[in-house]
């Protein structure tokens, strides 16, 4: 729906606070949008009213990533994103986490894939802090931006 700058993510998230919305945050890099990525999207923002993804920058996509990536650049990403049916808001962030985010949005939901079982999730004492929980859900097998740009090499 729309691509919120983070200085002005608070505002725009007021109506739903005070329409009592359950707020969903979730966030990640979303290179080359793929099928795993719509699932999980969707499967955020059935835990809520409202769902906010914030979308790493270019410079942090490159520092987690490696110096290939991103394949597409933030503002193209966050286009994709934003034109989603499930995404109440996208926001650009600069961090290698999203704990700057979550503190901004405080949701009442933060979700990542259950690739974190067995991770640390630095956002998790914000979320906890602030009173809201974390919820892991499942991805679908096979698809991720990797796989996919390892089968064009083959090519």
């Amino acid at each position: 729906m729309a691509v919120t700058p983070m200085a002005e993510l608070a505002a725009a998230l007021a109506p739903h606070r005070a329409a009592g919305d359950r707020i969903v945050c979730t966030n990640g890099c979303f290179d080359v949008l793929h099928r795993g990525h719509v699932a999980y999207l969707e499967q955020a923002r059935s835990l809520g009213d409202v769902l906010v993804v914030g979308l790493n920058d270019d410079a942090s996509v490159r520092r987690l990533k490696g110096p290939h990536r991103p394949i597409n650049p933030a503002e193209d990403r966050a286009a994709v994103l934003a034109a989603l049916a499930c995404v109440g808001h996208v926001t650009v962030f600069t961090d290698d986490d999203a704990v700057a985010l979550v503190e901004l949005i405080q949701p009442d939901v933060y979700v990542k894939g259950s690739d974190y079982l067995s991770r640390p999730l630095p956002e998790a004492a914000a979320v906890a802090h602030q009173g809201g929980r974390v919820e892991l859900v499942d991805l679908l097998d096979g698809r991720s931006t990797t796989a996919i740009m390892d089968r064009i090499r083959a090519l």
